[in-house]
């Protein structure tokens, strides 16, 4: 080829396919519903194994720590070495720890089982980000995250209900051998798929990361941790005040109005944060997500009002993420593996933090109570999320570990 044409030629690589999002997609798809599924089986696994319901909670606890401490370290690694091979291997880990956990013979064994499936997991997500972000188009780069991201959505709303229902009828143990299957089948095409693909020049500045002080990067990711204080709080608490009014049966589709919501928000807050531009996405998803989270406290005594309120409430707070994502990759297109791991880290940070303290809000105050905290975290997460985009374009180059 000559030289002259070089970047007009990496630019015009085909990117991703739908095969390798379609991969992508399920495999998120499956580790979201391993990380899901735990919280409906929690009573089963206690009656199974002898100890008390209380207890069988350290599994989602030792799965979300293993997670946030692995994380970081895990996106360092990929970014350094081979991302397919990494992958890979988190994968089979991941169906390792899976197997093990359907036939731990005690509690203690099984809780290192999730210990080591949070590990995996910590390698597994953000992995598969950075792969599809730094091959796809840069001017699709947000749609395709959301398009990959809604897999773990999915996962919300569909794998961990089915796990839940297989659970009931072939016990606990099933659902985890299904995952361990699948997950240990999906490493053969990730194999492959990643080698053969051409790599889609970055979209951010070519002389190196934008911000790269360790400032700049701490600030970008707590972004996503006040967010996840802000969205989670609304819907880990959901259920427990649905069922404390006396409206257990609204559960389960006002859980589904809000799942389709999230997964519409994911799709539009991609497609948005690629041409209007991913800081001012994650900027307005942020101030909506708390007008928005203030109008489901006012609704909340009133269902179908309630149901209309979390539906557009998803839909808005959800275009954050895809957008969040590709701002980390243009921010940081060197290390674009390590800077979504210590996003996803920040959000399972937020997520523990609701999880401690939503519960005392909740029975101190009340549900709206915890909803009104929920959007005022959401404001000083507004004003911090700016500025530090990459180019829409740059010269030529392989980014490192692909």
């Amino acid at each position: 080829m000559h030289p002259a044409h070089g970047e007009r030629a990496v630019e015009e690589a085909p990117g991703l396919t739908a095969g390798p999002v379609a991969l992508a997609w399920l495999t998120q798809f499956m580790v979201g519903t391993d990380l899901f599924v735990v919280a409906p089986l929690l009573p089963a696994i206690a009656e199974s194994l002898g100890v008390s319901p209380a207890s069988t909670g350290l599994l989602i606890t030792a799965f979300a720590v293993a997670y946030v401490v692995a994380s970081p370290f895990a996106g360092w690694l990929s970014d350094r070495w081979d991302r397919a091979t990494v992958l890979v291997a988190a994968l089979v880990l991941f169906s390792a720890a899976n197997a093990a956990t359907a036939v731990a013979p005690d509690f203690g064994l099984l809780l290192a089982t999730r210990v080591v499936a949070g590990i995996a997991a910590a390698a597994t997500g953000p992995t598969v980000y950075a792969l599809v972000s730094t091959r796809a188009r840069p001017q699709a780069r947000a749609q395709v995250l959301a398009v990959v991201g809604s897999g773990l959505l999915t996962a919300l709303w569909v794998g961990a209900p089915a796990g839940s229902l297989l659970g009931r009828h072939l016990g606990w143990q099933s659902a985890f051998v299904i995952l361990a299957a699948g997950t240990f089948l999906l490493a053969f095409p990730h194999a492959f798929v990643w080698r053969a693909r051409p790599v889609v020049a970055p979209a951010a500045a070519p002389r190196g990361d934008v911000g790269t002080g360790a400032g700049t990067a701490v600030s970008a990711v707590a972004v996503t941790g006040l967010w996840a204080f802000s969205v989670y709080g609304l819907y880990t608490f959901l259920a427990v005040a649905l069922h404390a009014d006396g409206r257990a049966g609204s559960v389960v589709w006002l859980l589904v109005v809000y799942g389709i919501g999230a997964v519409v928000g994911g799709q539009a807050g991609g497609r948005i944060a690629d041409r209007a531009g991913a800081v001012r996405v994650t900027r307005t998803a942020l101030a909506l997500t708390a007008v928005l989270e203030v109008v489901v406290a006012l609704v909340y005594p009133v269902t179908w009002a309630l149901a209309c309120a979390l539906g557009l409430f998803a839909v808005v707070a959800y275009a954050f993420f895809p957008a969040q994502q590709r701002h980390l990759v243009d921010m940081f297109p060197h290390r674009a593996t390590a800077m979504l791991s210590w996003n996803n880290s920040a959000l399972f940070v937020g997520l523990s933090v609701v999880g401690a303290a939503g519960g005392h809000i909740l029975h101190a105050l009340d549900y709206p109570a915890l909803l009104y905290v929920c959007a005022a975290v959401a404001v000083p997460a507004c004003l911090v999320a700016r500025g530090g985009q990459g180019r829409r374009r740059g010269a030529p180059e392989k980014p490192p570990g692909n």
